[in-house]
């Protein structure tokens, strides 16, 4: 897929079949991810790259819990990819952003549907959240970014009109 026409098609997958998607494509969509420009080339983001059921569908209870709802807030998706980043360094949310921009775009050329989900901050704020990365041996101090759930899709996303002052020129 051309990368213009990857990023002009691309659209966000509100519903997922149940099929595990191959550990090949996952592991793609990371080093996409992993791609991704940092600030002083810091590296400050972490992928979790999640398809144990258990510890997705926990991830989701808690997500939804602080929206204050009750359904899989991961529509289905059968892999979430959460993208963290060390709170100390000052362009953690802008590196995680890219990451996360481009994991979305790889999942897309590779016939996958994405999504990105908010919350992931909230997550990892609380007990539950710290308690799992601590489980991953991950120490350092890290603010969750977003999750990037993946899978194929249930359902074929409509194109919406974007509005007409996005851009001003100055020339």
């Amino acid at each position: 897929m051309d990368i213009f026409e990857g990023i002009l098609t691309r659209k966000s997958v509100k519903a997922y079949k149940s099929d595990p998607v191959p550990k090949e494509l996952i592991e793609k969509i990371v080093e996409a991810g992993k791609a991704a420009p940092t600030g002083r080339n810091l590296q400050a983001p972490i992928i979790l790259a999640i398809t144990n059921r258990q510890v997705r569908d926990e991830l989701s209870k808690i997500n939804a819990e602080i929206m204050g709802a009750t359904n899989d807030s991961f529509y289905g998706a059968p892999v979430v990819l959460v993208v963290l980043a060390k709170k100390d360094v000052r362009t953690r949310v802008y590196d995680g952003s890219l990451v996360m921009g481009n994991m979305l775009l790889a999942a897309h050329a590779l016939g996958l549907g994405a999504c990105w989900i908010h919350r992931a901050k909230e997550t990892f704020e609380l007990p539950e959240g710290k308690a799992l990365l601590e489980k991953l041996g991950i120490e350092e101090e890290y603010e969750g970014i977003g999750n990037c759930v993946v899978g194929y899709a249930d359902m074929q996303p409509a194109a919406k009109e974007k509005k007409d002052n996005w851009v001003y020129y100055v020339e």
